[in-house]
């Protein structure tokens, strides 16, 4: 009897893979095995998940914090390629798995790849899978010409040949998913739960990546729609409703600015920069313009002045400025100096 090993991220596609090697009668047990990227949304309930769809199966996690940098790719000029990040990715995945694949002594790898998709064909999944030394050894059930049809042999699933499928405009996950009693809700494909396939994350990454030195709660204030850089060392971000402001609220680090309204349900910004590099005047140009884009981002008349409070997160002291808003959002971006970078406006995950 056959053990193996399934990566599971809670997609449909992970979860109906590791379901129809589950049902194979040469396998004696499955382990799923979760990785956690800081580029990735994490399902609430992942592991009940598991153990409900996976009574008696082992679920583990591991971290890619230490390797994030490595799942970008860039093209010779510093551009965001997701197609490569995506290969990347993969690879990493494949790399980690097959060290686990010895320590547990797992014989296959089950993953739920979809063929084509975002631009990664069978072809590079051959090729990763021979430089990470699983030639023969990685199962895409996905793959098959007719997925729910269990092969005699598993290694049948390890071919990369495939037609490929769009589950966005035909429901064919949804309809294998139904024939194997799995439910259909799918929060967590890859579209949904990678952040890299939001217009705009990759530009904002490779922005971030060209600085000489960053943290992940910087990596982290990428996720927020609202987000401005003003050149040289500026970020400025804001949250507009509660759910964004109890996620920012969990950024503010102690030279941070925090520029906020009068009334109770405005919005709230995050102001970074390099504040003891600055002269008074440089300082104030930034709380000014900060105190602006804040009040833009009220319903108002454009035209009165609006009361914004400021204040360092390491000091007590409040200060008021009023301050006029700027006439539109556009009128934002054709300042000099302040880089624009649009996001898909997305649900900030739970953490």
């Amino acid at each position: 009897m056959i053990r193996v090993l399934a990566l599971f991220s809670g997609s449909l596609a992970s979860r109906i893979a590791a379901r129809l090697v589950q049902q194979h009668p040469d396998v004696e047990s499955v382990c799923l095995l979760h990785f956690r990227s800081p580029f990735s949304r994490e399902p609430e309930d992942l592991r009940g998940l598991a153990k409900s769809e996976w009574a008696g199966s082992a679920f583990r996690t591991q971290s890619l914090k230490r390797e994030f940098r490595r799942l970008i790719d860039l093209d010779c000029s510093g551009g965001f390629k997701l197609a490569e990040s995506c290969a990347k990715c993969r690879h990493l995945l494949l790399h980690r798995a097959a060290k686990y694949m010895e320590r547990t002594g797992a014989e296959y790898l089950v993953t739920g790849e979809i063929p084509g998709l975002h631009g990664v064909s069978g072809e590079t999944l051959q090729h990763l899978e021979d430089e990470c030394g699983l030639s023969g050894k990685v199962l895409r059930p996905l793959f098959a010409r007719t997925p729910s049809r269990l092969p005699a042999n598993l290694k049948s699933w390890a071919k990369c040949s495939g037609t490929l499928r769009d589950p966005d405009r035909d429901p064919w996950l949804e309809r294998l998913a139904e024939s194997m009693g799995l439910d259909i809700s799918d929060t967590m494909s890859s579209s949904a739960r990678c952040k890299l396939t939001l217009p705009g994350f990759g530009e904002r990454v490779t922005r971030l990546f060209s600085e000489p030195g960053f943290s992940l709660n910087e990596l982290r204030l990428l996720d927020f729609p609202l987000f401005y850089g003003i050149r040289p060392d500026t970020k400025l971000v804001v949250a507009m409703n509660e759910q964004e402001k109890r996620e920012l609220q969990n950024l503010f680090l102690p030279t941070d600015l925090r520029v906020y309204t009068a009334a109770p349900h405005g919005p709230m910004t995050l102001v970074r920069t390099g504040w003891n590099e600055r002269s008074v005047g440089g300082r104030e140009e930034v709380i000014e313009i900060a105190a602006r884009i804040t009040a833009t981002h009220i319903d108002g008349d454009s035209n009165m002045l609006c009361p914004i409070y400021y204040r360092f997160e390491n000091q007590n002291e409040r200060l008021l400025v009023n301050v006029l808003p700027f006439g539109s959002c556009k009128q934002i971006a054709d300042l000099e100096g302040v880089e624009v970078v649009p996001l898909c406006a997305t649900p900030i995950p739970a953490v």
